[in-house]
């Protein structure tokens, strides 16, 4: 069997700083056609990696040799070109959020099971060696019960991190829907409910408050109370202006605390009830600044799947629990009221 033939949609910062890096360092992947709307990126992509150019993404579809594709666009095209890609044949590899609602979730979910496709959603956070060490601890039941956590993702915004700077999607409320919960939150609802299991109800304080040139959220925290009855918080911004522990989560437990990322020297911390400190140095999580963790593992654990014909880690349904989140944070700040993600059957 050849090596598996890649095609990228969308040539941004994503593509560049993620997808096309570690599909190019897979041996088991080649790059054979890369797509953006601006034809200078989508060419200098191209040069880079041996691949044809592209700046309709449905010309790449039309491609028979492709067998997975990346969908690396602003939210709103996430869902459309996920599903015309499952339905011309290929696998699916789509950034995060997976969608704009509920609807188109289970849309591109539907259009992988007819298909027989692998869909993934591009959620990182659970291949950071910290939280799998973290959930190996809280599984083993060592720390006991789980009481809180507080889990928060912040930067000083996309401005840096966008190709396009300050006049990015990600301003526009028309392709970004949603704003740093979105773009950060979704994380950490995703990396919550892998570490202590399904959200079953979300309140929230949803503002733009540090940003003058969007009206998508830019502040956002969150109160979860999970299935099994522990609390806690979740924040999402992107007004953290200065580099610091700005994507931590803390777990507190009957016999332990539990700090993952929030350490600038050792990815884990455990903190016991009698006084005994153990540091884990281990891998450190992904960063976007120069120097920092590069490779997601996002990329290598996709083809493993699509390979040895097995669900991904994050696979369409797991992307859209953790979507749900988002979505019921985003109601509850508009009705004011808890949002119930199980609601009651009416009898």
């Amino acid at each position: 069997m050849g090596k598996l033939k890649v095609g990228v949609i969308g040539c941004g910062s994503i593509a560049r700083r993620r997808h096309l890096v570690e599909y190019a360092a897979n041996p088991e992947i080649e790059i054979v056609a890369v797509c953006d709307i601006v034809e200078d990126r989508a060419n200098e992509m191209a040069k880079e990696y041996g691949a044809r150019a592209f700046t309709k993404y449905q010309d790449v579809l039309e491609l028979e040799e492709i067998d997975i594709i990346s969908v690396c666009l602003p939210n709103n095209l996430h869902a459309p070109v996920s599903i015309a890609a499952l339905n011309t044949g290929k696998h699916v590899l789509c950034e995060k959020p997976m969608a704009t609602s509920k609807e188109e979730a289970e849309e591109m979910i539907e259009a992988a099971n007819r298909n027989q496709k692998t869909l993934m959603i591009g959620h990182n956070q659970r291949f950071v060696s910290s939280h799998q060490k973290a959930k190996q601890i809280i599984e083993s039941g060592e720390i006991g019960k789980i009481y809180s956590f507080r889990t928060a993702f912040g930067h000083p915004g996309p401005e840096a991190w966008s190709i396009d700077g300050r006049t990015s999607w990600f301003f526009d409320k028309e392709q970004a829907f949603i704003g740093a919960l979105g773009d950060l939150g979704v994380h950490k609802s995703d990396l919550i409910r892998y570490l202590l299991g399904e959200v079953a109800e979300v309140g929230a304080f949803v503002e733009t408050s540090a940003k003058d040139n969007t009206d998508v959220d830019d502040n956002a925290v969150a109160i979860l109370k999970m299935e099994s009855g522990v609390i806690g918080t979740l924040a999402a911004s992107w007004s953290y202006v200065a580099r610091g522990d700005n994507n931590a989560t803390i777990i507190y437990g009957e016999n332990a605390i539990l700090r993952l990322e929030d350490d600038p020297d050792y990815s884990l911390i455990v903190q016991y009830k009698n006084g005994e400190v153990v540091k884990y140095e281990l891998d450190k999580i992904q960063t976007n600044d120069e120097g920092g963790q590069t490779n997601s593992h996002v990329i290598d654990h996709f083809v493993d799947a699509i390979l040895n014909n097995r669900d991904p880690l994050i696979t369409g349904e797991e992307g859209m629990r953790s979507l749900d989140v988002i979505l019921a944070a985003l109601e509850s700040n508009e009705t004011k009221r808890m949002v119930n993600l199980k609601p009651v059957p009416v009898i």
